[in-house]
């Protein structure tokens, strides 16, 4: 009997002791102007352990972000004032999340995804309607979810989409010795019209050509300088017309003008018209428009401000390559040699750099079947299919396909960018499959900069700014801007990458000619918004 005893004593020190070691963690609030090391004091802890499980703070923790503490420590506290209790509990999470792994797994589930704990009465439906997402979508974060609802479980709902830290951001300076001297050619066609005896409005009802690409580009250029005029830098603006393309209008530009006495010149739109000017001076001439002739540009006094096409594509391909370790890719290519080629390069170079199953599919007698591109996707896995052809019908039976599939089954679709093809489907077919592409401008409407140019442009103007307006302000603020900081344009182009309203301009590692490659990868959300990734 007193064996008995014994070994039910022994039992119950064990469960004791286990229990006790469970380690219980909660999520803590940074507020403003706390430190590391202040937090670490304040839980009573070392320094090292809360940096250990933190490992993604760098420096200082951000004010309103979240830290994993344990739980105990929160606890352990001080007796607060009555001021402190009510902000501690406004500044801490009450659900808890019980968790008896090392800090790396701590680590993976509150920096990579939102969680929830499965409480009393939960069901699919519920936590469906609470958090947006579907079944299938739980199904692939949390696998274990196939034999059902579990208390005290805890799911990975969605992953968070990381904030973006630019670094090595161009710093804007001006220095107000500085006079900058500019010359935009624009294929106006002016002579067209005769304005000294027409009124505005029989102008636009003759020919809507002024309202054409250049007028926008002017329109959104000229705003650009009279913001920096406002800013006080000294700007002294030639405006040409260069007219038809093939006329006589940009040799006598060159031969009545002396185009070396400005600092820059702005155009022309065409990339022959672009060559002849930047042979004619030694000034830099910025090509502001995007062409398939620029990878042939030889003057190293042009300068590139829309990135090549094939850039879209490679940017892609990294992006996949550091998302996607394991899983399933189905690349949708028509037959043209060009998108082959484009595809068999894509998958090549994924095959080498990931685990993840990759296919190609293409067209059979015009169109790809339905059950075709189901038989390539995989349950319960990541699948992510990559379009690579502008095709409409292509494209649009594509999508089709993959708006409907079966439970278990989920897709992210990507493009190398978002041509017109896309501008033809439905933005809600987009956003359920999580369109994500590569682009040259990406818009915050809520930024400072977006409202304060958007406001500008239609008080002077009476019309919010068009694509090729918003282009003419970025493309004329970013170059006029660090021609006043007083250096050389090249220099600047050294110092860093700079964002304007919509438009990233990033002249590093450029081989010859002076190449921008800022460019953003855009993914549709589920209610219809934009997030950048990167």
């Amino acid at each position: 009997m007193k064996h008995l005893k014994f070994f039910i004593f022994l039992c119950i020190l064990t469960f004791t002791v286990s229990c006790g070691q469970q380690k219980r963690y909660i999520q803590y609030k940074v507020k403003k102007g706390e430190t590391m090391s202040q937090i670490a004091q304040k839980l009573n802890m070392k320094t090292e352990k809360l940096l250990r499980l933190n490992p993604d703070v760098v420096g200082e923790p951000k004010p309103n972000t979240f830290l994993v503490v344990p739980e105990q420590k929160l606890n352990n506290l001080k007796k607060p004032t009555k001021k402190e209790v009510i902000e501690e509990k406004l500044d801490t999470i009450s659900n808890k999340v019980i968790i008896d792994k090392d800090s790396t797994v701590i680590e993976n589930v509150f920096k990579n995804f939102e969680v929830y704990e499965i409480k009393k009465g939960d069901t699919f439906y519920n936590i469906e309607k609470r958090f947006g997402v579907n079944r299938q979508e739980l199904l692939v974060l949390n696998p274990e979810l196939k034999e059902g609802l579990k208390l005290g479980m805890v799911l990975k709902i969605k992953e968070i989409i990381p904030e973006i830290i630019d670094e090595d951001e161009y710093e804007d300076y001006i220095d107000f010795n500085k006079d900058v001297k500019v010359a935009l050619l624009l294929p106006l066609k002016t002579y067209k019209y005769q304005v000294d005896t027409l009124t505005l409005k029989q102008i636009f009802a003759k020919d809507a050509a002024l309202l054409n690409i250049a007028t926008d580009f002017y329109l959104g250029a000229e705003l650009a300088v009279d913001s920096l005029r406002n800013k006080g830098v000294n700007i002294d603006l030639s405006v040409f017309d260069t007219g038809e393309r093939g006329a006589n209008n940009l040799g006598d530009i060159i031969y009545d003008n002396n185009l070396n006495d400005n600092d820059v010149v702005i155009g022309p739109f065409y990339s022959d018209e672009a060559q002849t000017i930047a042979s004619s001076v030694n000034i830099p001439v910025v090509f502001p428009v995007y062409s398939k002739n620029q990878s042939s540009f030889a003057n190293r006094n042009i300068i590139k401000t829309s990135p090549d096409k094939k850039m879209f594509r490679d940017v892609l391909t990294t992006y996949i390559k550091e998302n996607m370790v394991d899983g399933n890719i189905v690349i949708v290519s028509d037959n043209s040699f060009e998108n082959l080629q484009a595809s068999n390069t894509m998958q090549a170079s994924l095959q080498f750099s990931t685990n993840a199953l990759i296919n190609i599919i293409t067209p059979q007698d015009g169109y790809i079947e339905k059950s075709r591109i189901i038989n390539l996707l995989q349950p319960n896995t990541k699948n992510w299919v990559i379009l690579t052809s502008n095709d409409q019908l292509l494209v649009s039976d594509a999508i089709n396909s993959l708006i409907s599939l079966p439970e278990e089954i989920t897709v992210k679709v990507f493009a190398t960018d978002k041509s017109n093809v896309f501008e033809k489907i439905d933005n809600n077919k987009l956003a359920k499959i999580g369109f994500t592409y590569v682009s040259d401008e990406f818009s915050d409407t809520s930024s400072f900069e977006a409202i304060s140019f958007n406001g500008q442009y239609l008080k002077k103007n009476k019309a919010l700014p068009s694509y090729y307006a918003t282009k003419g302000f970025d493309i004329t603020y970013d170059i006029l801007m660090r021609l006043a900081s007083g250096k050389k344009l090249e220099d600047t182009f050294s110092e860093g990458f700079s964002k304007r309203v919509e438009t990233k301009f990033d002249y590093r590692n450029s081989d010859r000619v002076p190449e921008n490659k800022g460019v953003f990868i855009i993914q549709y959300n589920q209610d219809l918004t934009l997030s950048r990734l990167k």
